[in-house]
């Protein structure tokens, strides 16, 4: 134990007998481990970001809005656009074994929502009870729509989070009623704010019962086909690996359904796949993460560089200790392990201000608002790990070669030299 405090003793004498020197060499380690945790920590940042933005939506969901039929068959160079009908939505829902909670959705923008405080063009989306198992829905009070209201065709409404402050400010709306194009509805839930204010279009939107919808306010226009058209259809993949195979199966469904054209032309369908996009971002950061982690053990190689060119000098003006030293009886491991441990210490002091400064950046940053995507930085226990290896490889290398050399020095050559 007296030989450990002696050693540490040592270690900070030489130190502060180059404090310059031994600052920079420090300096250069401690930013090689704060910028690999940092780094890897700004990534996985964008990535649950990035994440948690898609999710707002809801959790691996797929919108399929509709496609474009050649009007020759096997020719795609004349294409006319189709909605997707309440016909294709049973079809899917009664065949298909790889789409999960399949939700027709009728959305119209043009329906004027008045209440007994103000008036508004409110954007209708007329769902059935399952969709809240799709998509994002928190009930901030009353409850969501259910079956019995979708088969009763009752008139009632939930309301998203601007909608509410627009048309009851400061006031209750569960159990308030309203008007959609002179038809009365009653409030019957209202929504908690997603996401960041008006960034997600579900705060600003009026959702009442799907059945409810297509008798009273069916889509119009040309595809409209006879008000049995839908808006758009949500649904999940059976499985997030799955999501190719569940297009494809609903696209051949819905080409028989239109005529029995090949689904698999170019150019022919609308779909918004939020699995896709999860697995693309997972591949850019992944390749991120590779990048910067790179970037970081880099730099902390630089770092351990400077401890052995520190630690070979420290040698080379302590040759005539170290001839004393063993001309009084010290080992060559007594020398070995004097030198091995004053590089590993110096080594550990570094990283500990680098993981320290990192911790410290990263808590900074939790007051600070982020763009839209990002979240905190924070330390990724695989990163961490990987830094506290490649800190322990840089120790034993900063101080294992200088301190073999000192080791092998003889006692008579080492005094010798001035």
């Amino acid at each position: 134990m007296r030989m450990l405090v002696d050693i540490f003793a040592q270690t900070l004498r030489t130190l502060w007998a180059h404090k310059l020197r031994s600052f920079l060499t420090m300096f250069g380690i401690a930013w090689g481990v704060g910028s690999l945790l940092l780094l890897a920590g700004v990534g996985e940042g964008f990535r649950n970001g990035n994440r948690r933005e898609l999710e707002s939506y809801g959790k691996n969901i797929i919108f399929f809005f509709g496609g474009r039929a050649p009007q020759v068959e096997g020719s795609y160079n004349s294409m006319k656009w189709f909605n997707l009908t309440y016909d294709d939505y049973l079809a899917i829902k009664n065949e298909s074994t790889l789409a999960m909670n399949v939700s027709p959705v009728i959305a119209r923008d043009d329906i004027r929502a008045v209440s007994d405080y103000t008036s508004t063009n409110g954007q209708v989306s007329g769902v059935p009870a399952i969709y809240s198992h799709v998509r994002t829905i928190p009930l901030q009070v009353g409850r969501w729509i259910n079956d019995d209201d979708d088969n009763q065709r009752r008139r009632v409404c939930v309301l998203g989070r601007e909608m509410t402050r627009n048309m009851f400010p400061g006031r209750p709306a569960v159990g308030e009623t309203i008007l959609l194009n002179g038809i009365r509805f009653e409030v019957i839930g209202v929504l908690s704010m997603i996401g960041r204010e008006e960034q997600n279009a579900t705060n600003v939107r009026i959702f009442v019962p799907f059945n409810t919808m297509r008798e009273l306010f069916p889509l119009t226009g040309d595809n409209s086909k006879d008000g049995n058209a839908v808006s758009f259809i949500n649904y999940t993949p059976r499985s997030f690996e799955e999501n190719e195979l569940a297009k494809a199966e609903l696209h051949r469904i819905v080409a028989r359904n239109h005529g029995g054209f090949d689904p698999n032309g170019a150019d022919i369908w609308e779909e918004w796949d939020t699995v896709k996009n999860q697995k693309t971002m997972g591949k850019i950061f992944t390749a991120m993460d590779w990048f910067l982690g790179g970037v970081g053990l880099v730099t902390l190689a630089l770092g351990a560089i400077g401890i052995v060119n520190i630690m070979l000098v420290a040698v080379s003006e302590r040759t005539n200790e170290i001839g004393l030293r063993k001309a009084l009886g010290a080992t060559h491991r007594n020398i070995l392990f004097q030198f091995f441990l004053e590089g590993a210490f110096l080594t550990l002091i570094s990283g500990a201000l680098g993981v320290g400064g990192a911790m410290l950046v990263i808590h900074l940053l939790k007051g600070v608002q982020l763009p839209q995507g990002f979240d905190t930085p924070r330390i990724v226990p695989v990163s961490a790990i990987s830094a506290v290896l490649a800190l322990a490889l840089a120790g034993i290398t900063a101080g294992l070669y200088p301190a073999r050399k000192a080791a092998m020095l003889e006692p008579v050559e080492a005094l010798r030299q001035e």
